[in-house]
């Protein structure tokens, strides 16, 4: 877990001649009886220590198999700010190991995540607090395909009126992409009467009888899919 952990301490505050496009995140759990304590540590660290192009994005996770563990965002940084990181002050690091990650249990998770614009319908940065995450991994040889397939969804997301932001996963595990529904409204935006179902706004887009065959496709190029619910916790970020 702290070979992991150091990857996402700190990120420089430049990437010149680069968009910054590259998000790094990491999965926390704390343990069953010191959440408030880790709460309290984690605050303390992230205010401290991640502010300006480092700052951090705290999430809540409600939903899904890491359930009560947190999200931490960090970024939009750059590959180039990235290769030049420096070395974490020994006053951070001892913050870290000393005062957050005794309560912590797991092996904790960390990743790379490029956004994609042409496959979403927000910008990277037009936040919520409130989002649904897709995981999505490709199976062998069929990552251009998965690609495609979430570009015809663009259409149908914005006809929708959807906020979904597309990451890549950069050589983070399996190849695949994740899909982040930022719920503008909150929750009710996951109410069966909010908006149309996918399907009869993807065939307005395309035709009757049109996501029977995307169907098809998505079960021959995708491995495995799963979503989860998180909610972002200003107080426990950075400011």
């Amino acid at each position: 877990m702290k070979k992991v952990l150091f990857i996402f301490l700190l990120i420089p505050l430049s990437g010149i001649g680069q968009t910054k496009t590259v998000l790094t995140a990491n999965r926390l759990f704390s343990k069953n009886d010191k959440a408030v304590q880790f709460e309290k540590a984690l605050t303390s660290h992230a205010q401290k220590y991640h502010t300006g192009d480092v700052s951090w994005r705290v999430w809540s996770i409600e939903s899904g198999p890491d359930y009560g563990g947190y999200l931490i965002t960090e970024g939009p940084s750059t590959w180039a700010a990235l290769d030049g990181r420096g070395d974490i002050s020994d006053e951070h690091t001892a913050d870290w190991m000393n005062n957050v990650l005794p309560l912590t249990e797991g092996h904790g998770e960390g990743g790379y995540f490029v956004f994609q614009a042409d496959l979403s319908t927000v910008q990277l940065t037009d936040y919520a607090d409130k989002i649904v995450i897709n995981h999505i991994t490709a199976n062998p040889g069929k990552i251009a395909n998965v690609q495609e397939l979430t570009k015809k969804l663009k259409k149908v997301w914005e006809a929708g009126k959807e906020s979904v932001a597309v990451y890549s996963v950069m050589a983070s595990g399996e190849p695949g992409y994740i899909a982040v529904t930022r719920l503008r409204d909150g929750f009710k935006e996951l109410s069966v009467e909010y908006r149309k179902p996918l399907a009869a706004r993807y065939d307005e887009a395309y035709g009757e009888g049109a996501f029977d065959t995307w169907l098809k496709d998505y079960a021959e190029a995708v491995q495995h899919r799963w979503t989860e619910i998180l909610i972002y916790k200003p107080k426990l970020s950075s400011k």
